[in-house]
């Protein structure tokens, strides 16, 4: 079985200016300089994204976006594209997360492009996907997912899920306190990983990373990661004080 490095990531979402950005390093970076064999990825706003890059130089936090747009360039207002990413060396990208889905109606066909885009100019995607709660009670949940993958991966190459990790974030879990169980998240990522075994072959489904994301805290965290199909978690709001998101980061494996 191939190792599959952890990685804990954090989605800021619409919070934190620059100076609370600042404030949140001075006090995180600390406390992480001793973690080693794991992945540390924080995602700002656009904003802050060219001074944390430089604040965590060196370090073993890495630096993604929350989104970008499937277009080099255009009539976009608004929008950021892989190529202003690329310049300022952001290389990881969060795409397809509920809130685009469900706030701001991207459907799955311009998640796709999203996702192509950022594999040919060099940046590693993480491509969320969930259920609702309506779609969970409904017996939907495989389904769901399944349609998720297919449409969201159908424009990669079986070469280019090198670049890719999956987030399973049940979007009625996102925000609310309420976590899947223990079982819930077996299940849903194991079916990720058939489903990627079942596309692209067992090599690919047994390197890739799958993300647990949905009210992840310091004392459900070391549970969530202790599953044989769970290689990381992106956080949200446990994310947002430097040291609720250290101590998640620094979870005891056993």
């Amino acid at each position: 079985m191939a190792e599959r490095i952890p990685v804990l990531a954090a989605n800021w979402k619409m919070h934190k200016t620059i100076q609370e950005m600042e404030a949140f390093f001075k006090v995180f970076l600390p406390l992480v300089e001793d973690v080693h064999h794991r992945e540390v990825m924080i995602a700002p706003s656009f904003i802050c994204l060219k001074d944390a890059r430089r604040i965590v130089a060196g370090t073993v936090v890495r630096i993604a976006a929350q989104n970008m747009h499937s277009e080099e360039e255009g009539a976009f207002t608004g929008e950021i594209s892989a190529l202003m990413l690329r310049s300022i060396d952001i290389d990881q990208v969060i795409l397809g997360h509920s809130e685009r889905r469900h706030i701001f109606g991207e459907d799955d066909e311009f998640i796709a492009k999203k996702v192509k885009a950022a594999v040919q100019h060099g940046l590693s995607a993480i491509l969320c996907i969930g259920e609702t709660l309506e779609e969970r009670e409904a017996g939907l949940t495989g389904k769901i997912l399944s349609s998720q993958l297919d449409l969201g991966l159908n424009q990669l190459e079986a070469t280019e899920y090198d670049n890719i990790s999956i987030a399973y974030e049940p979007v009625w879990a996102i925000g609310t306190g309420q976590t899947a169980s223990l079982d819930q998240i077996q299940e849903a990522h194991g079916l990720v990983r058939k489903f990627i075994e079942e596309r692209v072959g067992e090599a690919v489904a047994q390197h890739i990373r799958i993300l647990y994301g949905g009210s992840v805290k310091p004392g459900n965290v070391r549970q969530i990661m202790a599953l044989e199909d769970v290689d990381g978690a992106l956080v949200g709001g446990a994310s947002l004080d430097p040291e609720s998101f250290a101590s998640i980061v620094k979870y005891e494996e056993n």
